[in-house]
């Protein structure tokens, strides 16, 4: 019989480098060749051989209802039949922006961009332009995007390969950027223009911050008059209905979102006070733009996404995923191995150790864990009883709406018997 899925991945590898169109999808981190997903409804999806996968990818976040939800699926339906991008304003980008100010404390002003790469790329350089200063603050393991100021240091998937960055990146783009370890307030001066944080560290599995962290960012940046941005591309309304700046009672200068703001669709935004942003060409001396920016698909999307979830959903949410965390811990734990299972709000990381380990504060903690071997026999156990992860340990579970609580326990029954497996290996 056809193997289906390498014969997907051997024509993608002729036509496409590596056969992946973003590294974190490669399984060259924990070995074998990558499913190809034909179709996803709710918590699930199907690869192009019809098995069936109850997926905590959920595409890194982005599918907070979970896939083809239909209210989702019935708007973009009536948005494409008017037209699929313009070139021109658009009531949908308006109220998308609305939608997001409405409920975050502090956002006065959004614009609109394609990714979460260019939402960041382009706050740092709003953020350069309204200070007049070169400096960038980030912290080692926090991923920001593959811009070439941001790379160095990076998580995710610059983690997973073992890069400190990228070929390609000269030293002069990195020559601005100052890298200090998560969860310890570096000392500023004031050549620093911004200081750029995931409030919660989400690509190298999950770090929280400490509880002085965020708001000693705040007070360092008040002191020298750099401006703090918050990188929401995956807290932002997933990790609370306003996100982190409600969730932590921190407000940043700047925010960077994407993800969940599409409902599935490829989008970013960066906001911030309306005095900030007011800097911005045709405004300002700061040049930022983009044909596709606030596409009425995604705007659409979007919208319909944040209109349908309420507060109470992400509580609803959180407590569950709490409760998922314990018993994941309880299940591996009894299989003979180390476990955490952190969380914060709906987001859940998993380390898995052989001996005893403190819950990573820092990039060098998650290192030793992710690196120990553990996780690709974990993952491919997980796979092989229907459960996808993302394929790599730097990555976290994303538990979306759409998930049932048999689901859940399911998959705490399943991963009980995939750590037994990974024990053994």
């Amino acid at each position: 019989m056809t193997n289906l899925n390498q014969a997907w991945f051997d024509r993608a590898q002729v036509v496409i480098p590596g056969g992946v169109d973003s590294p974190v999808r490669s399984f060259g981190s924990v070995g074998g060749t990558p499913y190809t997903v034909a179709r996803g409804a709710g918590a699930y999806v199907w690869d192009v051989e019809g098995t069936r996968y109850l997926d905590y990818v959920q595409s890194y976040g982005a599918s907070l209802l979970g896939h083809a939800h239909p209210a989702v699926v019935e708007v973009l339906r009536d948005a494409a039949a008017l037209g699929t991008t313009f070139g021109a304003p658009t009531p949908g980008e308006v109220v998308l922006a609305e939608l997001m100010t409405e409920r975050v404390a502090g956002l006065e002003q959004v614009r609109l961009v394609s990714s979460g790469t260019e939402a960041v790329m382009s706050a740092v350089r709003l953020a350069r332009g309204a200070t007049g200063r070169d400096k960038i603050v980030k912290f080692d393991g926090c991923y920001h995007g593959h811009s070439d100021a941001l790379l160095v240091a990076g998580g995710s998937g610059v983690a997973q390969m073992g890069l400190p960055g990228s070929a390609g990146v000269t030293a002069g783009a990195v020559g601005d950027t100052i890298v200090a370890p998560y969860n310890t307030v570096p000392r500023l001066d004031d050549a620093v223009a911004a200081v750029l944080v995931e409030p919660v560290a989400a690509n190298m599995n999950l770090v929280a911050p400490s509880s002085e962290f965020l708001q000693g960012l705040r007070a360092e940046c008040d002191r020298v008059g750099a401006l703090l941005i918050f990188d929401e591309v995956i807290t932002g309304f997933r990790l609370d209905f306003a996100g982190a700046e409600h969730y932590f009672n921190v407000t940043p200068d700047l925010w960077c979102f994407g993800k969940v703001i599409g409902g599935g669709l490829p989008v970013g935004a960066f906001g911030g006070r309306s005095a900030v942003l007011s800097s911005l060409a045709p405004l300002g001396p700061v040049y930022q733009a983009g044909t596709l920016s606030g596409n009425p698909l995604a705007t659409a999307a979007g919208a319909k996404v944040l209109r349908l979830v309420a507060r109470s959903d992400y509580a609803a949410l959180s407590a569950r995923v709490a409760a998922f965390a314990s018993g994941l811990a309880e299940a591996i734990g009894a299989a003979g191995l180390y476990v955490a299972a952190p969380v914060a709000g709906p987001l859940l990381g998993l380390f898995l150790s052989r001996e005893p380990f403190d819950v990573p504060r820092d990039f060098s903690g998650v290192k030793a864990l992710c690196e120990n071997g553990l996780y690709r026999s974990f993952f491919h156990a997980m796979l092989e009883r229907g459960v996808a992860l993302a394929p790599g340990a730097y990555e976290i579970l994303f538990v979306s709406m759409a998930h049932s609580d048999e689901d859940l326990a399911r998959t705490v029954a399943l991963a009980g018997q995939a750590a037994e497996v990974a024990a053994r290996s």
